[in-house]
């Protein structure tokens, strides 16, 4: 038997059942799917690799060569986080002059909203006793 609610005009209507939602299915697939890639790429390159800040010869003439070993996949995914990481820094970096812009623009919309106020309330007097008195109260609150 269907379920009916009734509105405020008094017309029934049928209860609507919340429907799965097909695009957090395909958005819960794709994230498995890569998870998947991410763990096969990480079992398949689980061998230590070196890390060097200098090349040897660099590094014997500056006195120091600060060398760690990670696994491959590590240093993969090390860097592809290190990018995106730079590539968002970036990004933000380059929209600050739209930011400002908004910024700016809110300020002066704000303004003019104001200056519109009060020339309303300069220009506009009360035409009639009993208008005068409703706005008298209505500011008093």
């Amino acid at each position: 038997m269907r379920a009916l609610l009734q509105d405020r005009q008094a017309v029934a209507r049928p209860v609507e059942r919340e429907k799965p939602d097909l695009m957090r299915y395909l958005r819960y697939l794709i994230l498995a799917l890569i998870g998947g890639g991410l763990l096969i790429v990480a079992s398949a390159n689980r061998m230590p690799v070196p890390l060097q800040l200098l090349p040897d010869d660099l590094g014997a003439l500056a006195g120091f060569n600060w060398r760690i070993e990670l696994p491959l996949f590590l240093v993969i995914f090390g860097g592809i986080v290190a990018g995106l990481l730079i590539g968002f820094v970036w990004e933000w970096l380059r929209e600050h002059k739209h930011r400002a812009t908004a910024a700016e623009k809110k300020r002066e919309a704000a303004q003019l909203k104001r200056e519109v106020t009060r020339l309303r309330e300069e220009k506009a007097g009360p035409q009639d006793d009993v208008l005068a008195l409703l706005e008298d109260a209505r500011h008093a609150r």
